[in-house]
């Protein structure tokens, strides 16, 4: 399991065309790839399970929790959690969580985010 970030402070500013915006880019795929968005309402539960392809889930409001087999994780609003194919995990929370998820064998996540500290 990896953390990374993909809030506006981790992203560039756009000025191409007039644009006046941040983006922080994510995923450039040219496999198949799922993509999906989750709600987690307040005890919200996504089970332990084996990733079945490489996944990459973005935390786009709310907080909760990652399990893996080793360790456990605070996850926020911003925060991008990623698993390679096979790895066990579970997400959680007391809170509400909405978040998007990312399914390909293609994932690379550090070709473009940063890493979590």
């Amino acid at each position: 399991m990896q953390l990374f970030r993909f809030d506006k402070a981790a992203g560039l500013k756009v000025t191409h065309y007039n644009s006046n915006f941040i983006m922080t880019r994510i995923a450039k795929l040219d496999s198949l790839v799922q993509i999906g968005c989750m709600h987690l309402d307040n005890g919200g539960l996504i089970g332990y399970h084996q990733a079945a392809v490489p996944q990459l889930l973005l935390i786009v409001e709310g907080d909760g929790w990652i399990r893996t087999e080793h360790e456990k994780h605070f996850i926020q609003k911003g925060d991008a959690v990623f698993w390679e194919k096979g790895e066990w995990h579970e997400t959680g929370t007391d809170n509400g969580i909405t978040a998007i998820a990312i399914e390909s064998v293609q994932l690379d996540p550090e070709e473009f985010m940063d890493k979590k500290t």
